[in-house]
């Protein structure tokens, strides 16, 4: 009988802690992990191999209550939450749930931009590590994602790009982006997460 409630208890606790990353295995969050009032802010900066700035400033993101259900502000948009933690169907997807260290896929990306200029991302990804990364807004438990290939556009354009995000399953987001592609170098970085 004690060994039975001790049992009992154990998995009491288990069940009661956060069930979305469990042995280095991370789920996609969902609807009901986001709040209204949650807030991210990240500081951006792109520079060229010969020094030139090419953007520098910050991007803020918002949970806020937005008509009967709960968006999030992207710029001047709001988007719903439940668009953002709708499971991504493709055979090469950004992130490829659960995350977990040493899966590796293949991302594609089709794209046009506002000018109608249309491109195409395709790299390897592959998860490095799941450890204590330190940024600006703290230290948090994160999984180093790489991402190696090129970028192409319908202006000729054609460069060797790698990119590197630290995601941490506790903010729901990465932490941390360096993207080197061609002579460009962007580097982005959460200064601000609350709750």
């Amino acid at each position: 009988m004690k060994n039975r409630i001790i049992v009992l208890f154990a998995l009491t606790i288990l069940s009661a802690c956060n069930n979305k990353t469990k042995l280095g295995i991370t789920q996609q969050p969902t609807l009901t992990d986001y709040t209204i009032g949650e807030k991210w802010v990240w500081k951006y900066k792109g520079v060229t191999t010969g020094g030139e700035v090419c953007s520098d400033g910050t991007d803020t993101r918002e949970v806020v209550k937005f008509g009967e259900f709960i968006g999030m502000t992207i710029g001047k948009d709001t988007i719903p939450v439940s668009d953002i933690v709708k499971p991504e169907i493709s055979k090469t997807p950004k992130y490829d749930w659960p995350l977990e260290v040493g899966k590796k896929w293949k991302y594609e990306n089709n794209w046009t931009s506002q000018d109608g200029t249309t491109g195409r991302q395709s790299q390897n990804v592959e998860v490095l590590s799941y450890q204590k990364e330190t940024v600006e807004a703290g230290t948090f438990m994160a999984y180093t994602i790489k991402y190696n290939g090129k970028t192409t556009n319908s202006r000729g354009y054609n460069a060797d790009e790698t990119e590197v995000y630290l995601y941490a399953p506790a903010v729901k987001n990465f932490i941390k982006l360096t993207q080197n592609q061609g002579d460009f170098r962007y580097e982005e970085e959460l200064i601000e997460y609350s709750k």
